[in-house]
């Protein structure tokens, strides 16, 4: 054990702690950089993608995660690569339902998921504190705090996960119960109550009324352009000559697509799908950074007539992989997949991979099955404290399981403040950088380029 802490102890040699400074490769063009991630995504949705992207900085900060990843590929890493979730900032926490039926604070979203740095996880997790604290106006003592926060508690938690078994590690999780538990703060727990009641109206069958509408003996999704429409209905925001509105028959299609992620399932839950009838599908928008991605939110009801909404994401090539080597992936969608089962800790019973038509690469999982958010604007001094810390927890969690690693990174991390001082400055320093590219898309959206 010891001769494993030492390793990453001495990779500080090569790479001190005091290297995470640098802010990496910023002489490029936000813009061209973009505009090479929104390469096949349908076309008529890129401008509703920046429309979300220009609202702030936070939020074109959340939808460039290619940028960050492009910039990162220039600074000193500790040669410690792991799964990493690709794309941590701080909107990308919050709580799901476990198989369970716990609700669980974790990691939400892998879609840029991949073999990196471990550290590329933890500067985008403290930049993204920055850059939102400053959208929020508060005071840089606050802002410097929160990422403090972050660091120390990644920081402690690895050394914890460090002394660990690695199955202990594994069945380690964050419920809500034990966040309850664990705070000495009568208001917070209240806060955390309220958020449990939250999370349980939002499960697919509070959704099929928002939703879906009942036409004769089948329940049928509601077009809501832009964001959710038919492919080939009236509201379709795709163009004629989309390879998709091609398709001479969309529902064996869908059929044959669906056969192909049921064979990614295990036998237990294909016997469960089995159980249910597709009614009808749709395209939904989601997310920021997603926006103009494929997405179909698929609508299934089972013999008592109880739904089930499940989502199709369409899978590209990771920001990371594209500028950090990472093995081959013959699937992105199966990429997604497994990454996400490496470092959630417990991961949607439904989640699995497919082809779609024209060969392009999908997973499946259900959609918002008791999805909770974090509400960061509504939260004040001291909670937003407690959130970075508990979001350096998770992060600990996440790469300590998925990696079996926590001794050489908390080796590498030490007890003292030296990565948090360093994160500190780097944070500050790129979220500098950040405004600076946030102006320039703002300028090439004004101007129409």
């Amino acid at each position: 054990m010891e001769s494993r802490r030492e390793r990453g102890k001495g990779t500080r040699k090569h790479v001190p702690r005091s290297a995470h400074v640098a802010v990496g490769n910023v002489e490029r063009d936000p813009v061209e950089l973009l505009e090479i991630n929104s390469a096949g995504r349908v076309e008529r949705l890129v401008p509703l993608r920046y429309g979300r992207m220009i609202e702030s900085p936070f939020t074109f900060y959340r939808g460039s995660a290619i940028i960050q990843a492009h910039d990162l590929a220039g600074t000193p890493n500790s040669d410690l690569p792991i799964q990493i979730c690709g794309d941590c900032h701080l909107a990308n926490f919050g709580g799901f339902a476990s198989p369970e039926r716990s609700l669980l604070f974790d990691l939400n979203d892998f879609d840029e998921t991949s073999l990196g740095p471990w550290e590329w996880d933890l500067k985008r997790l403290t930049a993204s504190f920055v850059v939102a604290g400053r959208h929020l106006r508060h005071k840089r003592g606050v802002i410097d705090d929160l990422v403090y926060r972050v660091v120390r508690s990644y920081q402690e938690r690895m050394a914890t996960y460090a002394g660990m078994g690695i199955l202990d590690t594994w069945y380690d999780c964050i419920t809500f119960e034990r966040l309850m538990a664990e705070t000495p703060s009568s208001q917070i727990r209240q806060r955390l109550e309220r958020g449990i009641a939250r999370a349980t109206k939002r499960a697919s069958e509070a959704l099929l009324p928002k939703l879906s509408e009942r036409v004769g003996e089948r329940w049928v999704i509601r077009d809501a352009p832009p964001a959710i429409f038919h492919l080939h209905g009236q509201n379709t925001l795709f163009s004629p000559d989309d390879d998709w509105m091609k398709i001479d028959d969309a529902g064996k299609a869908l059929d044959k697509s669906f056969e192909e992620y049921l064979g990614t399932l295990s036998p237990d839950r294909r016997q469960l799908l089995s159980h249910f009838t597709r009614h009808d599908a749709a395209f939904k928008v989601v997310g920021v950074g997603s926006v103009g991605t494929r997405c179909l939110i698929i609508l299934m009801i089972d013999k008592h007539g109880k739904p089930l909404f499940l989502q199709s994401k369409q899978a590209t090539q990771s920001v990371v992989a594209r500028y950090f080597k990472s093995p081959p992936v013959t699937h992105e969608g199966r990429r997604v997949v497994e990454g996400q089962r490496l470092m959630q800790a417990a991961s949607d019973v439904f989640l699995g991979w497919n082809n779609g038509p024209s060969g392009r690469h999908f997973y499946l999982r259900q959609l918002r099955d008791m999805k909770l958010s974090p509400e960061i604007e509504l939260m004040d001094h001291e909670l937003l404290g407690r959130f970075a810390a508990l979001c350096g927890w998770v992060l600990a969690r996440a790469h300590a399981k998925a990696s079996g690693m926590a001794l050489e990174i908390s080796g590498y991390l030490g007890n003292s403040d030296a990565m948090a001082d360093a994160l500190l400055a780097y944070s500050n320093a790129y979220a500098d950088q950040v405004e600076r590219d946030y102006d320039v898309f703002v300028g090439a959206c004004r101007s129409g380029r």
